[in-house]
Formats: structure tokens, C-alpha cells, sequence
């Protein structure tokens, strides 16, 4: 559906929204419209992820760690011609007039505002079902069930993935038009005021509330505000599904719409349930899934107030955790209602597929990646997964199956849309999967293209050696069966591995962003393996994030860099003589700390003949590890004013302690010697540059010495060091499966040298992870733990080079294969490396390269 800018501009004026820039020589927001016959079908708030620029209107989006009116010209420079910006004090408006000759400027009172109250009028243009699903867990996996259960009946229209927030539901609903039947949209928020506004944007006719848990608890005064907060997106609903027992959550919601025309149907184990779950077992199906039998859970479901009276119904899933049960009960009830057969529900309930919230990059034959995305597919989904594909390895191949349930007069537009996506995020090699994209083929503009009928040709005729340092992503539908091309593609590896979260990595950057100064600089750490999360992995995540530096320790790891395809600038921390080629070679600027060292780059620059190369002064404030004495600083300042080989970048130096409140003075006399330091440098040199001290700890300990830049460290990856409660996202989780369990008697002994006895009765299992694998020897014999089916279980005994064994009395439930967690969001690293009498630095690095290192993105 498609908006002209005039009447969008309308809209803005009618809701209050539309501003005129202050104290301009506009009187009116149409003077600044000068293509008024642009047609507006398309929302976007990030340069970098815009598919169709002719018909995108961008939203400069302002938030505590970005302006999006810094970017502008990005996206103007990427075909757009229509923006709606926020007037703020000092914003002058001649730049974009004068450098934008052809773009149509909204100014709006608030940019995030103006968006959803667009989206809001957009919704009421439709009055065909829209169902609105909220609570603590399990809202994607309802709405994906919800999609699988009733694809067939209806042309759905539904938010991507987790695309429920502030922006992401808005993002959403935009997606509504003429041609869809349902709506289906998640909702989540994390402190109070938030769902009003997404209320009015998806206006729900049919609500689902999954559970009230512990997520986001930190926003709300009590689990109830909580839960009445979340009540507030079905205010005007007509029916209610919702999960709870005869408790509080009951009671509440009753007292919430107990002068409210809502239907109200609870699903439950209790008598009084509207949609009772009972006689629920478990039961072994002859299918083997990697060796281990598949088990299914028969549930029976006791349906009351049906017109033949209260009736029974029996179905089964290939599930056995109670959330599946749990969410199962609500896909049953909102599929009655909307008239699904119930024979057609069992069926597909049998075959409900598993839902990977995130998005996983893995690694794949040949030094390939693979991201595999093959649960759904429509044109959002794949515009957010080939987003995730262009920060990945330079050679891009996408591998996408014909589009499902579409109507025949729906295929022409719908394979031309997704062509179009598919060119403009410049894919280099696309494989089809199908007979409709073979016949879309004069609409595909791609260097490289394969064509198959089926999922079947392409697996039969699979060769290797044709994938080959690259990265793939897998984009199809369910029924073309793409777990059978990932099994071929993917590498098989040590069961072991570290999870890393790129989502929490982004969130943790824009985190610190938030704290700084207006115009302060960002340098990432990602020397020692990114810390062991991965060099290229994330420093293509940063570089996509608008990262302004990264720093490394040693010249090669910045060459990886490079290779890779990374050009933001990069600092080498630790070069020599040997490394001068290197570093000119590839564009590394280095980190310059001794007269020595000096002295030799700019003999070999002047060899070169190259002048003006970029170098970073290290200033020795009291590490005294490396870098100039203070007092050296006139001798430093006067041979760099007498040369033109090099210029200096930034100078800096390196806080000893900045988390350690007992050495707070020393800290602040190390910031004031860079200062004092830097003032001399550039009193002599003539010019100014950058100046940085700031580590993790001090961006927000000591916001003073933001200076120009700070670097970010550990709090990047997910650890807090300061005193501060900061809302930092856990990044790495290492996880390990269950080779064996044993039960042993009493007075037997576990391990090497017999060091684990058992007093009673006990099972242990062996893990797969032992010190080669970075799990510390110190952490035998009870001193370390991991988690088991959310148990802490002891190390027994000496934990061994490959594998380790702990005690699972606590969790009688374990069985081969289970999964143990070593670290992670429920078991703090922190911990772990106080158990081994380390820091969590030295736990990230020591994790051994042969544990596979797996990227997810929520």
C-alpha cells in the first residue's frame, strides 16, 4: 500500500505530529516538499538496510546514542529523496537544501513519535484480524506456530523474528496491505509507558498473553505493574487467550477487564480452565534424531462451552518441555477460534517445527560461514537475514526457495519485490530452489545464478570444492527441506562451543555509545582473538556499527583484519622493525611508545620515500609497561616537529586501575598527565589530535577523561567492571555436551591420581571440555561448577586435558547428550574465574581454538 509524500505530510499535521523548523524562513512544512508526486511504500530508519531507496521514506531517528540526522546523507547517497527529521536547537537546514538538491524534508516535533503514529494510522486502514501476542517468553515461538498452524487458511502478515519494540513494531505493522487476511504481531517492553504507544500502533482485535517471568523484571516496581502494563495492548481486544493456573496472574487479569466487553479464555491444568491441558505424558516415537529416540508428548485438551457442550481432544507435539506444552495449549485455542479444523490442527501439531529465535553463523566447509534461515521466508525476513549475511565474509551466497502460499495473480509482484531486495544488497551468487524462481529468472540481476527444481537436485548434485571461503545463507521455506543442504554445507566440529551473541554485542556498544560526550570517539578492542570471541567475526559487526577505530596488539592479527575486508582504521599496539612493511602494506597505524622505535619508522618511511604516515603515541602515565616518560615529552615534541614523515593521530596512555575506587587519585593524576602531555605535544606540533585514556571502567567512573576517544574493552563483551549498574548484555556463552553417565557406589574414587571419592551413591557425567579447552585444572575437585538443567553441578575429581566429570545428583533428570553450561548468562564467567583464581580476561583468551565459536543474532 502506498502513501503519497503529500498526504503523509497530512497526516503528520492531522495527529499533531508536523513541525516547522524553528526561527526559519518556512511557514509551512510544504515548502520544503519538492516532489510532491513521490509515492511513499516503504519505512526505514537505517541507512545501511535500505531495499527499495525511490519509494523509502527515512526516519532520522534520535536516541540517547545516535542521530540518525548524521546520517542522512548515507542514505541520500543510497537513492532516498524523502526524510522526516526532528528540528532540534542549532540544526541548520541549508546543508540538506543545498547537498540534498532533490529531497522532500518533513520535520517533525519527534522523529520515533511521528513514526508510530504513522504506523497507527496505517493499521486503522485495515479491519480484517489482528492478532497481538505479548508476555515474558515463548511470543516468537506462538506467532511461528500460529504462521505454520494457519498459512493454509490465511494470507498472514507478521512481525520478522523479534521485531517488537518501539521501532521494530511500527517496522512491522507497515508491512499490513490489501491483500493479507491476519495479522499477527509480537509486543514486548521493558519499563513502564512503553505498551500504550505499541497498542495504538497494532490495535490487536484478538490478544495472547504467553507468560509473566522474570525477563525485564528491573523496569517495573512489581511482577503485577508488570502484568498490568502488558494488559494494556488488549484493552479493546475481543477475546483474550492466555496461559495461567487458578493463581494471581487469574485474578488480575479478571479484575482488568471486569467492565470490559473482552473474552477471556484461560488455558490451564486446572478444572476451571476454559481450555483445560490434562492427562499430559510422554511417549517414544521409533525416529532416531542423532542417535538418541525422538520423543513426542501426547496432551489431551478438555474444551468447555463448545456448542455440543464441553468436549475432548487429543493431539500430540514432538516436544516434552512444559513451555512447548504451555504454548501449544494457547496455538490450539487461537486456532479454534479462527475456525481450523481440529483433525487439520492435530496434524500439523504433530509436525510443529523447532524455533531458533536467533539467527546463527556457523561455520561451514571449505572456510566457509553458514547462516541457516530456513524456517520462514517472506520479504522482511529476508531483508534482516541478508543484512547479517553483508557483515560476513566479502563473497556472499544465498541459497532461497520459491516463495510459499501465494495466490497465483499475487506470484508476478511478489518475485519481482524479492528480486529487487536481492539486487540492491548486491548478492554475488544466488542459488534457486524451485519451479517459480526458474521462472522469474529474467527478473534476477545477480553476477552469478543457479537454478533448481528442488531441493533434491541440488543436494544430488552437491560438490564441495564449489563453496570455498565465502559466506552462504540459507533462506527457504519449510517444505523444501533445507536441513538437508546445512547438513551438507555445515562443518562438522567438536560438540563443544562458544556461543557468541552479535545482538548483545551491538547492544553493549550503543550501551557505552550512550555515555559519552556529543563527539567523543570510540575505539574497539579486538586484539588477543577479539578476546577470544573472534578477530574478523566481530570486527566486521563493529565496522557495520559505525565503530570508529579498532586496536589490535600485533601486526598480523591486523592484517586478518584486512583480508577480511575491514577498513575502518586500525591501531597496532605492539610493532617493530620487522613489521614497518606490514603495517604500510596494509594501512595499520602504529602505536609508537620509545624514541627506538621512533627513530627506525621514520627512517623507513623516508626509505619509502612516504611521508605524513598516521602514528599513535603511547605516554608512560604509570602503567610503566610502555610508552614516554612525561619528562621526555619536549625531546618527543621536538623531533616530531623537526620531521614530516609522520604525523600523530592521537596520543594517549593507559589507566592502571580505573575500577578500583582505593585508587581513584591515582587515576585522576594519570588523566591529568596525558592532558598536561598532550598540551605540550601540540603546542609544538602546531596542530591538534585525538586524545584518549579512557578505558571500559572509566567511561562512565570518570566521564572527564572522555577526551576525544576512549576504548572499549571488556564491557564490550559483556562484563561490567565499574560500580555502576549498567544494563550490559551477557555475550559469550560456552557450552558442552554429555558423553557418558556412570552411577557409582560409595567409596569409589573418579580421575586421575583417584582425587574424586564418593561418599554415597552418586551419578557423575563426563563432559567434553578439559584444560586444553581453557577449563582450568584449578577448577577440579569441587572448586568449579557447571550447569546442568539449571543446577550447579561440582566437578569431581581432576579435570583432565579433553574432558571432565561432575557430579549430577542434583539433576536426575541429565542424560547423554544434555547440554551443560560452563558460562554463560546464568553462570557468570565471573564465577568461573574466581574459581580458578584468574580474571575473566584471561578466561575469554584461554578458551581453546578448537571449540567451535558459533554467532547468533536475536
Amino acid at each position: 500500500m502506498a502513501y503519497s509524500i503529500i498526504e503523509i505530510v497530512e497526516v503528520f499535521k492531522e495527529l499533531g505530529v508536523l513541525d516547522v523548523p524553528a526561527g526559519k524562513a518556512y511557514k509551512s512544512s510544504r515548502e520544503l516538499i519538492i516532489r510532491p508526486e513521490d509515492r511513499i511504500e516503504h519505512l526505514a530508519t537505517d541507512s545501511r538496510k535500505i531495499s527499495f531507496a525511490a519509494t523509502s521514506l527515512f526516519f532520522a531517528l534520535k536516541t540517547a546514542s545516535r542521530d540518525g540526522k548524521d546520517f542522512v546523507w548515507q542514505a541520500y547517497e543510497n537513492g532516498v529523496r524523502n526524510f522526516v527529521l526532528q528540528d532540534s536547537a542549532g540544526l541548520q537546514i541549508e546543508p540538506y537544501i543545498n547537498e540534498m538538491p532533490e529531497a522532500n524534508l518533513v520535520f517533525v516535533t519527534d522523529t520515533t513519535l511521528a513514526l508510530q503514529k504513522l504506523v497507527g494510522f496505517h493499521r486503522r486502514q485495515f479491519s480484517y484480524p489482528v492478532i497481538g501476542i505479548t508476555g515474558s517468553n515463548g511470543k516468537t515461538v506462538v506467532k511461528e506456530w500460529l504462521n505454520y498452524l494457519l498459512e493454509e487458511r490465511f494470507s498472514i502478515v507478521r512481525s520478522p523474528r523479534s521485531f517488537n519494540s518501539q521501532i521494530g513494531v511500527p517496522i512491522s505493522v507497515w508491512e499490513m496491505n490489501e491483500q493479507d487476511e491476519l495479522g499477527i504481531f509480537e509486543a514486548g517492553i521493558s519499563t513502564v509507558g512503553e505498551m500504550r504507544k505499541l497498542q495504538e500502533i497494532i490495535r490487536p482485535t484478538i490478544g495472547i498473553l504467553t507468560n509473566i517471568g522474570d525477563a525485564h523484571d528491573s523496569g517495573f516496581e512489581s511482577k503485577k505493574q508488570k502484568l498490568v502494563e502488558k494488559l494494556l495492548l488488549f484493552k479493546n481486544a475481543q477475546v483474550l487467550f492466555y496461559n495461567s493456573e487458578d493463581d494471581w496472574i487469574k485474578k488480575e487479569v479478571t479484575v482488568f477487564f471486569e467492565n470490559s466487553a473482552t473474552r477471556l479464555m484461560r488455558i490451564g491444568k486446572d478444572k476451571g480452565a476454559d481450555i483445560r491441558l490434562s492427562d499430559i505424558a510422554l511417549e517414544q516415537n521409533d525416529q532416531k534424531v542423532q542417535n538418541r529416540q525422538k520423543q513426542t508428548t501426547s496432551i489431551t485438551a478438555e474444551i468447555q462451552g463448545t456448542k455440543e457442550g464441553n468436549s475432548s481432544f487429543k493431539f500430540n507435539i514432538p516436544f516434552t518441555d512444559s513451555a512447548a506444552i504451555q504454548n501449544a495449549g494457547i496455538c490450539l485455542a487461537v486456532s479454534k477460534y479462527l475456525g481450523l479444523d481440529l483433525d487439520v490442527f492435530a496434524q500439523k501439531a504433530a509436525a510443529l517445527p523447532a524455533i531458533d529465535m536467533r539467527l546463527q553463523v556457523l561455520p561451514a566447509i571449505n572456510r566457509c560461514s553458514v547462516i541457516n534461515d530456513s524456517y520462514s521466508l517472506d520479504q522482511h525476513s529476508l531483508q534482516v537475514a541478508l543484512d547479517l549475511l553483508n557483515q560476513q565474509l566479502p563473497s556472499k551466497t544465498l541459497i532461497l526457495s520459491d516463495i510459499p502460499g501465494l495466490k497465483e495473480h499475487e506470484k508476478e509482484v511478489a518475485y519481482q519485490q524479492m528480486a529487487g531486495i536481492i539486487h540492491n544488497k548486491q548478492v554475488h551468487r544466488l542459488i534457486t530452489i524451485g519451479p517459480e524462481w526458474k521462472n522469474a529468472a529474467g527478473q534476477l540481476n545477480v553476477p552469478v545464478l543457479e537454478q533448481y527444481d528442488s531441493t533434491v537436485a541440488f543436494t544430488s548434485s552437491f560438490q564441495p570444492g564449489r563453496f570455498k571461503d565465502e559466506a552462504i545463507l540459507l533462506k527457504g521455506a519449510r517444505r523444501f527441506q533445507f536441513e538437508r543442504i546445512f547438513n551438507l554445507l555445515q562443518e562438522k566440529v567438536h560438540q563443544t562451543r562458544l556461543e557468541i551473541n552479535l545482538t548483545a554485542i551491538v547492544h553493549n556498544q550503543k550501551l557505552y555509545r550512550s555515555l559519552l560526550k556529543p563527539g567523543v570517539k570510540m575505539m574497539a578492542m579486538v586484539k588477543a582473538f577479539a578476546y577470544g570471541s573472534g578477530l574478523l567475526e566481530m570486527a566486521s559487526v563493529l565496522q557495520y556499527h559505525h565503530i570508529d577505530y579498532l586496536a589490535v596488539a600485533y601486526a598480523d592479527e591486523g592484517v586478518a583484519l584486512r583480508n577480511g575486508g575491514i577498513t575502518v582504521p586500525v591501531m597496532v599496539m605492539n610493532v617493530d622493525e620487522y613489521g614497518f612493511e606490514t603495517l604500510i602494506s596494509h594501512q595499520l597505524e602504529p602505536e609508537i611508545y620509545s624514541f627506538r622505535i621512533l627513530k627506525q619508522f621514520i627512517d623507513f618511511l623516508n626509505s619509502q620515500g612516504l611521508s605524513q604516515y598516521p602514528v599513535h603515541i603511547k605516554l608512560d602515565t604509570g602503567m610503566h609497561r610502555l610508552g614516554f616518560d612525561p619528562k621526555e615529552v619536549p625531546k618527543l615534541a621536538a623531533l616530531l616537529s623537526q620531521q614530516r614523515s609522520v604525523y600523530v593521530k592521537s596520543a594517549f596512555s593507559h589507566f592502571t586501575s580505573s575500577e578500583d575506587e582505593a585508587d581513584d587519585q591515582f587515576t585522576l593524576k594519570q588523566g591529568h598527565l596525558l592532558v598536561q602531555g598532550c598540551d605540550q605535544l601540540e603546542k609544538a606540533l602546531g596542530y591538534s589530535f585525538i586524545r584518549h585514556i579512557a578505558n571500559t571502567a572509566a567511561i562512565a567512573r570518570f566521564p572527564q577523561f572522555q577526551l576525544d576517544m576512549v576504548r572499549l574493552g571488556i564491557g564490550l563483551y559483556g562484563i561490567n567492571t565499574t560500580h555502576e549498574n549498567l544494563p550490559i548484555r551477557t555475550v559469550a556463552t560456552l557450552k558442552a555436551t554429555i558423553a557418558q553417565i556412570k552411577e557409582l557406589a560409595a567409596g569409589e574414587t573418579v580421575g586421575y591420581n583417584r582425587k574424586g571419592k564418593v561418599e554415597e551413591k552418586t551419578r557423575i557425567a563426563t563432559i567434553r571440555i578439559g584444560y586444553a579447552d581453557g577449563f582450568s585444572r584449578l577448577l577440579s575437585n569441587g572448586n568449579g561448577k557447571v550447569l546442568l538443567h539449571g543446577k550447579r553441578c561440582p566437578v569431581i575429581g581432576n579435570v583432565c586435558m579433553d574432558m571432565t566429570m561432575i557430579n549430577i545428583n542434583q539433576a536426575p533428570e541429565a542424560k547423554e547428550g544434555d547440554e551443560v553450561e560452563i558460562f554463560g548468562a546464568e553462570l557468570p564467567v565471573q564465577e568461573m574465574a574466581a574459581a580458578s583464581a584468574t580474571t575473566s580476561y584471561e578466561v575469554f583468551t584461554s578458551i581453546g581454538q578448537r571449540i567451535n565459536r558459533i554467532y547468533v543474532e536475536d
